[in-house]
C-alpha cells in the first residue's frame, strides 16, 4: 500500500504518521468502526468489507489506512490501550503519596478497567481466537499487559530504592501484584458468574490487595 490518505497527502500505512487533521479523523471513523465490528463479531468473523460499512468507508479508504485486519485490529487495541491506561500510567509516575495509598488506588483502576464491556469484550476475543491468530496474544501483551507491567516496575524500583519497599526482583513483583488484581471480582465477571462488582466492593477488594501485598514486601523493620 502506498499509504496515500484521502485528501492526497502521503502518510504511513495505518495513518499514525499524518499530521492532517481530515486524515485523522477519517482514522478515527475506521477505529470506531472496527471495533463495533470486532466485539460483534470476534475476529475472525470481522470482516474488512464490514468494517468499512460500518465506518462509513470504502474499502479503498479502508486499506489506505490499513494494510489488513491485523493491522487494524492492532491499531484499534493499541488506541484504546493508550486512551484507557493513560490514568493508571500516571498513578504509576506519580510519587506524591504513599505506597499503600498508591497501591490501592492502582488496584481500584485495574479492576474498574478491566470489567468494562470493552476490556471483556477484547479480552474474550483474545483468549477465544488466540489459537488460529497468534498475532492477538502479541497486540495484548505489547500494547496491553506489558505496557502497564513497564510502569508499575518503574514505580515499584523507585520505591524500593527509597527504602520504602524490599523487593529483589521487581519487575516480577510488579506481575505479581497485577495479577493478584485480577482474582475473585475480575475472573468472575470474564465467566459471566456473578459476582459484587459495586463501587464499594471494588474499594475493599483493592485495600485488601494492597495490604497483601505489602505485608509480603515491606522492610520487616517497619
Amino acid at each position: 500500500m502506498t499509504g496515500i490518505m484521502d485528501d492526497g497527502n502521503a502518510g504511513t500505512p495505518d495513518g499514525a504518521g499524518g499530521t492532517d487533521p481530515a486524515g485523522c479523523a477519517k482514522r478515527e471513523q475506521i477505529l470506531k468502526g472496527a471495533g463495533t465490528i470486532f466485539l460483534a463479531n470476534g475476529y475472525e468473523g470481522a470482516s474488512m468489507s464490514q468494517i468499512a460499512q460500518m465506518a462509513g468507508v470504502s474499502k479503498g479508504t479502508l486499506y489506505n489506512h490499513f494494510d489488513g485486519k491485523a493491522s487494524l485490529f492492532s491499531a484499534f487495541f493499541e488506541e484504546q490501550a493508550r486512551c484507557r491506561l493513560a490514568p493508571i500510567e500516571a498513578l504509576s509516575r506519580s510519587d506524591g503519596q504513599s505506597v499503600r495509598v498508591t497501591l490501592v488506588r492502582f488496584a481500584e483502576m485495574t479492576v474498574h478497567l478491566l470489567v468494562s464491556p470493552m476490556a471483556l469484550g477484547l479480552y474474550r476475543i483474545i483468549v477465544g481466537e488466540v489459537d488460529k491468530f497468534p498475532n492477538l496474544a502479541d497486540t495484548f501483551w505489547r500494547y496491553g499487559f506489558d505496557r502497564t507491567l513497564g510502569n508499575l516496575t518503574e514505580y515499584l524500583t523507585r520505591s524500593v530504592a527509597r527504602g520504602e519497599l524490599e523487593i529483589a526482583d521487581p519487575r516480577l513483583s510488579a506481575e505479581q501484584f497485577m495479577l493478584m488484581c485480577q482474582a475473585r471480582i475480575i475472573q468472575r465477571r470474564r465467566f459471566g458468574l456473578p459476582v459484587d462488582d459495586s463501587d464499594a466492593a471494588i474499594a475493599e477488594f483493592a485495600a485488601f490487595t494492597a495490604d497483601s501485598f505489602l505485608k509480603i514486601y515491606e522492610p520487616r523493620h517497619q
